[in-house]
């Protein structure tokens, strides 16, 4: 049986294709007519295969790579093998991105999981729900009275539309995503198992019991933003959570009612943030990092993974540890405990620390 191949190539681009695309530069005189015929890694690229160096920390393996061409800053180009054809640009992470999202653009964004092209027969639509054109909805979707979808949007099997929720163009909607009490922008992308808009948890605890308060706010999700695989949302409890344009989420997340999250932030896998916490825009939040309720978050405050936020982070600061404080006093602390660590057990201390803001990537 051969291996399934799960993202088709879209036609069959050439370097030059690549060139247009990224806005790459190729060496002068080059033949850029050389088919691309796939992606690889840098250590694996082969004859046809776009690649790609981003961190420094794989300069080793230009050597190794045999592929057609390479998306690399000009500091580097010399380094690879003369058969593999340095395409310059100042971002080749970046260039990359948009090299993969035209090669394989089913990839770049959920389409129907059923091979759907309009409603499927298995689908529940309330006849007072609204759909625009193109519209793809998969077997076993439910989508409630009131409710309005979009142009171009695709609701993936088993997904639940709640009542009067709206949803923008050019979205997807994954596998079993519930969604309620929710206005949704263009081209949001929700992963499968995501919950939106489920009430917070609210209760008047006291002695004889605790008093369960009605959450009757709303989730807004401006355009642009994507939402991972088993994340949570929770309306609000008296205003609504919010999701600022362009802000990308990670898996497994949970997000608390009256949240209000800013523009182009990024939230890492198994991230909490409690209710009435507000995120300014560019704001990083590492994975594992719990934020408690009622802090202000500064627009472009970095948080390291695993991080306990317990106070208001200014705007540019970077934080880290449980408290988490700034990451100069968070290197401090690690370089005491790991002396006093040395001291105990009689092995000499290392006063280098790892940067836990610094990103990974090939």
């Amino acid at each position: 049986m051969n291996d399934p191949q799960f993202f088709k190539r879209a036609g069959a681009p050439t370097i030059a294709d690549i060139v247009d695309w990224t806005g790459a530069r190729a060496p002068e005189g080059a033949d850029l007519s050389t088919p691309i015929l796939g992606v690889a890694p840098l250590d694996s690229g082969a004859r046809g295969d776009l690649v790609f160096l981003d961190n420094a920390k794989y300069l080793s393996s230009l050597g190794q790579s045999t592929a057609t061409a390479c998306l690399i800053a000009g500091k580097y180009a010399e380094r690879l093998a003369p058969a593999t054809m340095p395409l310059v640009c100042d971002d080749p992470y970046r260039a990359f991105a948009k090299a993969l999202a035209r090669l394989f653009p089913e990839a770049a964004r959920p389409v129907s999981l059923f091979g759907s092209t309009g409603i499927s027969p298995g689908a529940s639509i309330h006849p007072d729900a609204r759909l625009e054109d193109g519209v793809v909805v998969d077997p076993g979707a439910v989508i409630g009275p009131g409710a309005v979808i979009g142009a171009r949007t695709v609701i993936g099997p088993n997904a639940v539309i709640g009542p009067h929720v709206r949803i923008g163009r050019d979205c997807s909607i994954g596998a079993h995503v519930s969604l309620i009490c929710a206005l949704v922008g263009d081209r949001v992308i929700i992963h499968p198992g995501a919950r939106i808009g489920q009430d917070g948890f609210g209760f008047a605890m006291g002695p004889s019991g605790h008093q369960k308060i009605p959450q009757v706010g709303r989730v807004i999700i401006q355009n642009d933003v994507e939402i991972g695989a088993n994340t949570t949302v929770d309306r609000g409890a008296n205003r609504d959570t919010m999701i600022g344009e362009g802000s990308k989420i990670d898996n497994l997340v949970q997000i608390g009612h009256n949240v209000t999250i800013g523009r182009h932030c990024v939230i890492v896998a198994q991230v909490g943030i409690s209710g009435s916490t507000e995120l300014g825009d560019f704001v990083v939040v590492g994975g594992q990092a719990g934020l408690t309720g009622h802090l202000k978050v500064g627009s472009g405050a970095q948080i390291a993974a695993q991080s306990g936020v317990m106070n208001d982070v200014p705007a540019g600061g970077r934080w880290g540890g449980a408290p988490a404080g700034p990451m100069k006093e968070y290197f401090r602390r690690l370089v005491v405990l790991e002396r006093l660590a040395a001291a105990t057990v009689g092995t000499p201390a290392s006063a280098a620390a790892v940067d836990p803001m610094k990103p990974g990537k090939q």
